[in-house]
């Protein structure tokens, strides 16, 4: 089976990336699932439905979020509505929305998508290791061999300590939130495919999204600049994911980078 996950899709521009470079990939790879990391999809932090909307025609099927999930109102009545719409499952009780879901293919495989939150340089939740724990024993004993992490964290060694944690439980724990993808794919011993940050789908001539001029105010001046996201150069950057059906096991990982020129169209394969 292959499951793509997407890193952060980014405000207008990384809509665009993904409606014309998703598509694509879903033919040349012949993917199963896809799941996309939304937090920042409606002008560069939180949802929106119309947003959530056209991240679902552009081929998502699964969403996973992060901390800027709320950022925009309506929040909680899009996670009433949207059963394929996650946020982090380690937030306190009484939190609107949920850490799992359940999607059945075509085939009628079953992959189970938990979101979780890291807690190094990020606000207070619960422990992300004990949440894991929970959400992948409630996954196994409805019979769902393919397991699918999103963990939105900013500490590369909180993320690959949660993947040896998990290591022969899940069938991959993908980074996401700090919008630069790694080079540190690899398949841990018992199965579980692993990688750092997939990264961003939105602009590389940017600074982690941002435009480049009210970055680099905010960093010369100290006074905090208004979040502006840039639409130059757009890219989507993601993990592909090979997992046996029957054990739920990684067999491989790679990670996706393509471009777009200014006309829209594919310009550099960028696989790695």
């Amino acid at each position: 089976m292959k499951i793509l996950v997407v890193g952060d899709i980014l405000g207008k521009g990384g809509r665009k990336a993904l409606r014309c470079l998703l598509p694509p990939i879903l033919d040349k790879e012949f993917v199963d699932l896809v799941i996309g990391n939304v937090e920042n999809v409606a002008g560069g932090m939180g949802v929106t439905r119309d947003s959530l909307a056209e991240v679902k025609n552009a081929g998502v099927q699964v969403m996973t979020s992060g901390n800027h999930v709320w950022k925009k109102p309506g929040f909680d009545d899009l996670f009433k509505t949207e059963s394929f719409l996650l946020r982090p499952g380690n937030y306190p009780p009484g939190v609107p929305g949920r850490g799992m879901a359940i999607w059945e293919t075509n085939l009628g495989l079953k992959v189970g998508v938990i979101n979780l939150l890291g807690r190094i340089f990020m606000e207070p939740v619960e422990c992300p290791f004990r949440t894991s724990d929970a959400l992948v024993s409630r996954l196994a004993n409805l019979g769902v061999r393919i397991r699918i992490v999103d963990f939105h964290a900013e500490a590369t060694s909180e993320k690959a300590a949660l993947g040896w944690y998990l290591d022969g439980r899940v069938s991959a724990v993908i980074g996401t939130h700090t919008h630069v993808q790694t080079a540190d794919e690899r398949v841990f011993p018992k199965g579980t495919g692993f990688l750092s940050d997939a990264g961003m789908t939105g602009s590389q001539d940017s600074v982690i999204g941002v435009k480049t001029e009210s970055s680099l105010k905010r960093f010369l001046t100290g006074i905090p600049q208004r979040f502006e996201p840039s639409n130059k150069g757009l890219m989507l950057n993601g993990a592909l994911l090979d997992v046996c059906e029957s054990t739920g096991r990684c067999r491989g990982i790679r990670r996706i980078r393509k471009y777009l020129d200014s006309d829209g169209a594919e310009w550099n394969n960028g696989d790695v």
